[in-house]
């Protein structure tokens, strides 16, 4: 749990202090650069995605949007009539998140750990791209901690093992620290899917799907109860 931690502090600190213009920036409707433009098309596919996996009416469900940034997710959610929570490290992510609710919409922002358990139960949790930054062990035992508060579903986002990502993280170790961000940690479907059988075995894998866009390469994993 140590390693969690310290990775988290690490996350908190990039995206609330360094990154947080950027991501807004990012995630919004601005202008940006092409690879950035990549990233965004590859980010709009995979929240499509995990939306697809869920029920089109969401009335009287709970649904987790853990690491939610600025609340895309977690809007689109509340549309269906779920009752979302929405929490992330990030306190000015949250803060832009807020900002974006269309008026009429309740979603329960937070700041803090997704795996906090004075959040209660809820039908669905989602963690889009939010774990992307922790090596297989962490990543299995906090996909273990979120289906301990999710009662149907779990999806999640991981950064699969390809050749282009382990050259990309590869390079982002060379860097000066000071010059770094939070380095994607790439993963084997099959050794994540291995590790969440052993910490989960009363749990069902489902679907998967992997976005490729450009710059942005991510996998979608459906676990159920």
């Amino acid at each position: 749990m140590s390693t969690y931690l310290t990775r988290r502090g690490q996350l908190e600190e990039y995206f609330d202090r360094t990154a947080s213009q950027t991501w807004a920036r990012l995630t919004s409707d601005a202008p940006v650069s092409g690879i950035r433009a990549t990233v965004r098309a590859g980010r709009d596919r995979m929240r499509a995605t995990l939306l697809s996996w869920l029920p089109e009416d969401l009335t009287g469900r709970r649904l987790l949007d853990a690491g939610c940034g600025t609340g895309a997710l977690a809007v689109e959610a509340a549309k269906r009539g779920a009752d979302v929570t929405a929490i992330d490290l990030a306190a000015s992510l949250v803060d832009v998140a807020r900002e974006r609710t269309p008026p009429g919409l309740q979603i329960d922002y937070r700041s803090g750990d997704m795996l906090d358990p004075s959040m209660g139960i809820f039908d669905y949790v989602v963690g889009m791209d939010s774990l992307i930054h922790y090596d297989a062990p962490d990543m299995a035992r906090t996909v273990a901690g979120l289906a301990g508060m999710a009662t149907r579903s779990v999806l999640f986002t991981f950064a699969p093992r390809t050749a282009l990502l382990t050259v990309m993280w590869t390079m982002g170790r060379l860097l000066p620290r000071a010059d770094r961000a939070p380095a994607i940690e790439p993963i084997g479907p099959k050794d994540i899917q291995r590790r969440l059988k052993t910490e989960l075995p009363t749990w069902t894998i489902g679907r998967t799907q992997r976005i490729a866009s450009g710059f942005y390469t991510s996998q979608a994993l459906e676990l159920t109860k």
